[in-house]
């Protein structure tokens, strides 16, 4: 359980870099500048999850029109559209000693209903298979291997659609 989800600030830059490079091996992980970019362009969908003052995961991705994440949206957050149908989940981060707590659930209910309002019809990500699981049980389905090739790793597309 966290004590509170909120929105990221430039003033969490460093920690979050921290963060992802505890849960993600070199390749894979976001960089400093992907954040500040990510912070600067879409703040509106970048939580932070806090523990006794501290953040221990968070969870980011910008807007898109798009049914499946590409590659280059990792990097490029200009293409992030305000006013796009999906919300993408670029990173959902724990740090590994608050893993298996509830906080992942907890920053993905977060940023579910955050889409619902606004408007969204719904979300979308990439996961490792181990994880499709995890991902299912708030309701995404698994669209099959993803084109993605992200770091070096087999991802799989899914996809959370809103009922109407």
């Amino acid at each position: 359980m966290t004590d509170r989800i909120r929105q990221a600030v430039m003033e969490d830059l460093e920690r979050i870099t921290q963060v992802e490079s505890m849960c993600f091996p070199p390749a894979e992980a976001a960089g400093h500048k992907a954040f500040e970019d990510r912070l600067k362009t879409f703040p509106d969908s970048f939580f932070v999850a806090e523990r006794d003052g501290r953040i221990v995961g968070f969870i980011n991705g910008a807007a898109t029109d798009e049914r499946t994440i590409r590659d280059e949206m990792f990097e490029d957050a200009s293409l992030h559209r305000p006013m796009g149908i999906y919300q993408s989940v670029f990173g959902l981060d724990v740090v590994p000693e608050w893993q298996r707590r509830g906080i992942a659930g907890e920053l993905m209910e977060h940023l579910i209903e955050d889409a619902r309002r606004k408007g969204r019809k719904g979300l979308i990500l990439t996961c490792k298979e181990r994880l499709i699981g995890f991902y299912e049980r708030f309701g995404y389905r698994n669209l099959g291997v993803s084109a993605s090739v992200h770091g070096g790793a087999v991802w799989f597309d899914m996809i959370l659609e809103f009922e109407g």
